[in-house]
């Protein structure tokens, strides 16, 4: 084989792996649709006196309040929408009103769902803090959980849980029992409808369920009737993790606008997805960092009824609020 054909042979390889390159790009890694959000203030530190935080986790918005999980303190704290101290309930311990390390917050109808990691149980408050009721005990049959991790509520009361170390999500009636599961309780798995710790749940204006998968580096849809919709996050969404538009690097929290468009806690790329109702990667926001509008590990977002967006900044023990580009205000 003379130079000429050795050169072209070469030339053609490289050639072919820049388009398969390129190809690859275009086919996993999508383009924004749409500006980032704009930050606009940040409040907390660390401690455990009002307004500060020792690892926050989850987050909730409602009537112009924001609920944030302060979960190595064992409480819940409320603030104002610009950040504003309000009220505090909580503190560490088994008994009803008291919690062990909250995690992901739903509100229902004037109620605060708490699921507790300690104390594998869903816990139910009222907004003012008053201890209502608990639901589920630990355990990995039906209604028992293993470090419960995330809840979603439907319009009739019906509770979805995230059941982290059972590989499962549970759908409950409001008094506990059990409807069905997602998942095979204890086993791993990457394909459809199976989990590997999932960590939080939400649920969409049309009844679809969407699953944060959390060690599968992906989100899970299901219809309402409980089939499989769909899956994304990295190439065909099988753990496979990475810092580019629209993969993950462990899902920690998903949240869902009146819109049904769907944001996403990205914890260790250290920044907000926002992803359109079926998938579509739209905007991302948020840097590494300590400084205004970075995050030191992302892990958990709420939206608000304007379109404002909560951001629980877990390493700095913060929490940010952002905006979409364009919108005035506060």
């Amino acid at each position: 084989m003379n130079a000429k054909v050795v050169l072209k042979i070469a030339r053609n390889l490289v050639i072919v792996t820049v388009m398969l390159v390129v190809g690859g790009w275009l086919a996993f890694v999508p383009s924004a649709k749409e500006s980032p959000y704009r930050f606009v203030t940040a409040w907390g530190e660390k401690g455990n006196g009002p307004g500060q935080f020792n690892d926050p986790i989850g987050i909730a918005v409602a009537d112009g309040e924001v609920f944030v999980s302060d979960s190595r303190n064992g409480r819940i704290q409320v603030f104002d929408l610009d950040g504003r101290f309000k009220r505090a309930f909580g503190t560490p311990g088994e008994e009803p009103g008291k919690l062990g390390r909250p995690m992901n917050l739903a509100i229902h109808r004037g109620d605060l769902y708490v699921a507790e990691y300690f104390n594998d149980r869903v816990q139910v408050f009222g907004l003012d803090g008053t201890p209502k009721r608990i639901v589920g005990k630990p355990g990995s049959g039906p209604g028992e959980f293993k470090a419960a991790g995330g809840v979603a509520v439907a319009a009739n009361g019906d509770l979805f849980v995230a059941d982290f170390y059972n590989h499962r999500v549970q759908q409950l009636k409001a008094d506990g029992s059990f409807v069905r599961q997602w998942g095979t309780t204890g086993k791993i798995g990457v394909w459809a409808g199976e989990f590997n710790y999932p960590t939080d749940v939400a649920l969409a204006p049309d009844g679809t369920l969407y699953v944060a998968d959390g060690y599968n580096d992906r989100i899970q849809a299901f219809a309402p009737e409980g089939g499989f919709r769909g899956k994304w996050g990295g190439p065909f969404a099988i753990n496979i993790f990475g810092p580019f538009n629209g993969w993950f690097a462990t899902a920690t929290r998903v949240a869902v606008d009146k819109s049904g468009n769907v944001f996403v806690a990205d914890f260790y790329n250290q920044r907000i997805q926002k992803f359109n109702a079926d998938g579509a990667f739209l905007t991302s926001f948020g840097t590494p960092g300590q400084g205004p509008g970075n995050f030191n590990y992302a892990i958990a977002v709420a939206a608000a009824e304007d379109g404002t967006v909560f951001a629980v900044d877990y390493g700095n023990n913060r929490i940010q609020k952002w905006r979409p580009a364009g919108r005035v205000g506060r």
